[in-house]
């Protein structure tokens, strides 16, 4: 059956650093309907260590209903030290107002007061009010300048104690409050035992909603206590609900349809904006993805990508035979330097908790592949858009020096054909399936590893021996404003054909992939053999489920002690569907064990 696939085309939009200018009061009218977001972050610890992971789960809220946002599609998280410097920066996929990931605090990040951030462009318009920001102290003993978060004096301490020592503002929720309860069999456990926890709903619907659960030691140096959702609720409760921008102003736009692409093509001739020019978009690869964008008139393009693509580059070309050159935008930092930053500190008293600390980490890593996560696949990419490809595997036929010859030798509907205007172009045959479908001259779309070919001419000689397989769509199709028919995707046997592309009129940026999201090591004790059982355990995270679906009465979670004794606290974050935040904790201790575990 014959589908006519359209790609849709995003046009009209004046874009300078991912921001747009409202140019009336309709325009502005339209926006404002479009309700601000907040972040809270739930974050495995307030504390960490080289050598530690950083866990976080994100929830993106709506800042009128307090609900979770189905807003925006992307989310961006960075640690930031007191310089305004990121350690890191990641970019999350949203899905639900929902997102995750981690990260490994190497030994080359120093000592000092760190500040976790997260936004999404949308919310970036509220300024850095709007930002979710909260403290992460880090300490690194193998660098020998302890200088940023060294206590100088009695006076030091003092400011210290009374910033880090506060009262856990998540002890008022102990065990349980209104709607939830979480319960063990005991509180006392000892080392290497099997912990069952369950999450209990008491008010049906009331208590349903989105949480995270995480289980780690008690810190034993003053820290202040990470942010808890309830916390988080009363202290962004006054950020803006809607854009505070007015006619005139620059907005940064919601990625409402994916993550933004977008950039700006100049004529070299004139070195005046290139306008309706349009500008093929592609991310190569097996999986690519193809995307068109015509440049308005001040030279701007921009798209969205939907996708998850998995290639960390894009290739933009101009499709124009004038002499162009194309400036890839980039999205608008905001001013972390003017945040300020807590004031961890540590004293030689603290050297013993330290050194235990860094030998158990030290330990706990060097037996890590034993212990892997796993990263889930995304699921896979149809850029054909559910047609159904013939393919030509070359290595089952004879083979031809050339893709010319090879169209010709082997594939009995795509060949060459010469334009109107002189030029060669690949044209796939119709499939015809009406005695009346008028015929047409179209050329196909021509792929090489998902690299788009605007010049089907200059690959006629391209050398056979390199390529794989050759993927060959009937359909019709329309990119942009001009139809095509059928797609003929080349793929090379190394799938690499757009590392050192090069042509006139375009430019290959790199794209950072976003974070994948993954299965994370769950360690168990219940069938180990006793070659694993001598391997130490230091797991001071002895449980990180960043995905509670609560849409029952319970729901159940099983984890094992580890080697490490003492104090150890259950949280959980979140918000019920009603948007009523979440915050509960529990405590339990662990003993050493004086005898085997056999479980």
């Amino acid at each position: 059956m014959k589908r006519i696939v359209f790609i849709i085309l995003f046009v009209g939009f004046q874009v300078a650093n991912a921001q747009y200018k409202i140019s009336d009061g309709t325009e502005l009218l339209n926006l404002q309907k479009v309700p601000m977001e907040k972040m809270y972050v739930h974050a495995s610890s307030p504390l960490l260590f080289s050598g530690e992971y950083l866990y976080y789960k994100l929830y993106c809220i709506n800042a009128q209903t307090n609900k979770l946002s189905s807003i925006s599609r992307m989310a961006y998280v960075s640690l930031v030290n007191d310089k305004g410097e990121p350690v890191f920066e990641h970019k999350i996929r949203l899905e639900k107002g929902m997102g995750q990931s981690d990260h490994f605090i190497n030994t080359d990040v120093p000592s000092g007061n760190y500040k976790l951030v997260a936004y999404t462009q949308w919310m970036k318009n509220g300024g850095l009010a709007q930002v979710f920001k909260d403290d992460i102290a880090i300490v690194n003993p193998y660098l020998a300048d302890q200088s940023a978060i060294l206590r100088q004096n009695a006076q030091d301490k003092e400011i210290s104690v009374k910033s880090n020592d506060r009262k856990d503002p998540d002890l008022k929720q102990e065990e349980r409050n209104d709607l939830l309860q979480l319960q063990l069999d005991t509180l006392t456990f000892v080392t290497r035992q099997k912990v069952m926890l369950t999450l209990r709903n008491y008010k049906g619907n009331l208590g349903h909603g989105q949480y995270s659960i995480a289980v780690k030691k008690r810190e034993q140096l003053a820290v202040r206590p990470r942010m808890d959702a309830e916390t988080f609720t009363d202290r962004y409760l006054s950020v803006n609900k809607r854009i505070p921008q007015t006619i005139g102003d620059s907005i940064f736009l919601p990625e409402q349809r994916g993550e933004l692409i977008f950039g700006r093509v100049i004529d070299d001739v004139n070195n005046l904006p290139a306008v309706g020019k349009e500008v093929i978009i592609s991310v190569p690869g097996q999986e690519f993805l193809l995307k068109l964008a015509t440049t308005d008139q001040n030279g701007y393009f921009f798209t969205y990508l939907r996708k998850e693509y998995k290639t960390p580059l894009t290739i933009f070309q101009v499709l124009d035979q004038g002499e162009y050159s194309i400036d890839i935008g980039r999205q608008e930092d905001l001013p972390f330097d003017s945040m300020k930053f807590g004031n961890f500190t540590i004293d030689p008293s603290d050297a013993a908790a330290i050194k235990e600390r860094s030998i158990q980490n030290q330990i706990e890593n060097a037996y890590f592949e034993v212990k892997p996560d796993s990263i889930l696949q995304p699921d896979s990419i149809d850029p054909f858009d559910g047609g159904v490809p013939e393919v030509f595997n070359l290595d089952e036929y004879t083979r031809f020096p050339t893709l010319q010859e090879t169209l010709i030798e082997i594939l009995n509907t795509v060949g060459y054909r010469t334009g109107k205007d002189g030029h060669d172009y690949i044209r796939v045959a119709q499939d015809f399936e009406k005695f009346n479908e008028p015929y047409n001259d179209y050329p196909a779309i021509v792929l090489i590893d998902g690299v788009f070919i605007p010049d089907h001419g200059s690959i006629k000689d391209f050398k056979a021996e390199q390529v794989k397989t050759i993927k060959v769509l009937r359909d019709q199709l329309i990119l942009g404003a001009k139809q095509y028919q059928g797609i003929v995707s080349i793929e090379t046997l190394n799938g690499d054909y757009y590392y050192g592309f090069q042509r006139n009129n375009s430019i290959v940026s790199d794209l950072e992939l976003p974070k994948t999201e993954k299965n994370y090591f769950r360690q168990s004790y219940s069938q180990e053999s006793d070659i694993n059982r001598r391997i130490p355990d230091y797991r001071r995270l002895l449980l990180w489920e960043p995905q509670v679906d609560l849409s029952g009465t319970e729901a159940n979670f099983e984890f094992y002690t580890s080697d490490i004794t003492g104090d150890f606290d259950i949280y959980l974050e979140g918000f019920t569907t009603y948007g009523k935040p979440i915050s509960m904790k529990k405590s339990f201790v662990v003993t050493k064990s004086k005898t085997p575990i056999n479980n």
